[in-house]
């Protein structure tokens, strides 16, 4: 009989505690799966790419991104393209068109700064040998391109402050005038880098009113806010901004 008389009271501890327990997940548990996470760092689990396609996100490796976004320059140019059978086609098309509606970034790659670079001086090309390297990969791939922000002997002048233009690191590539045409093209030379930039130490990439950072480790394209007088030169519309990692302490 004493034991029938505590079942009652033993199911309402229980139950007390299972009310406990709840409350503190409601205000610890998004703590605790935000943890899961380094500052600005990439998802535990996450691909080290995606493509945005009408299916859904596509994860690529990094390995299938480089040849995925190569495919894509060359196929729009009509040159014949390295072999994609695993990739899935709908990345492929969709790195060829972008997003239906409007240009835009439809690619995303994890970012990764090395720390153990050389400071490097500009050379006769007006560019560091990083960046050089940059401008030998990309004529490799998209041919003659309209390039600007850079001349032999360094340049001094045309650029906001500090900029890295000053130190040889930066290159721009012009797609004039600025239409739905042209942009669609920026954007695919844009992934394209972002795709190789740990191979060519790149440190930004700048493209109609987005860039990427190699020191945002969870890879996406954020708003870029351009000064004034925000023309579209300075919005970075008429043209891609790559440059490369300086080297050197941090």
């Amino acid at each position: 009989m004493v034991r029938r008389r505590r079942r009652p009271l033993r199911l309402l501890l229980g139950l007390l505690l299972l009310g406990i327990l709840a409350s503190v997940l409601v205000f610890v548990g998004p703590r605790l799966v935000n943890g899961m996470n380094l500052p600005e760092g990439p998802l535990l689990g996450s691909p080290e790419c995606t493509v945005e396609t009408a299916d859904g996100d596509v994860g690529l490796t990094g390995e299938e991104a480089k040849i995925a976004t190569t495919a894509a320059a060359l196929l729009v140019q009509g040159e014949e393209a390295p072999d994609t059978s695993t990739i899935d086609a709908a990345v492929i098309q969709q790195l060829m068109d972008g997003p239906p509606d409007d240009a835009g970034p439809s690619f995303h790659c994890r970012g990764s700064a090395a720390t153990d670079l050389e400071v490097e001086q500009v050379t006769d090309t007006g560019l560091t040998p990083r960046a050089e390297q940059v401008r030998q990969a990309m004529a490799e791939v998209f041919g003659e391109q309209s390039l600007g922000g850079f001349a032999p002997g360094g340049v001094g002048q045309g650029h906001g402050e500090a900029s890295t233009h000053y130190d040889g690191r930066a290159i721009d590539v012009f797609y004039r005038p600025v239409n739905e045409e042209n942009r669609r093209e920026g954007w695919i030379l844009a992934h394209w880098l972002v795709a190789h930039a740990d191979d060519l130490d790149i440190q930004y990439v700048i493209f109609d009113d987005e860039f990427w950072s190699a020191h945002l480790a969870r890879g996406q394209w954020h708003y870029y806010e351009a000064p004034a007088p925000g023309n579209e030169i300075l919005r970075h519309l008429d043209h891609v901004h790559v440059d490369v990692l300086g080297g050197g302490p941090g």
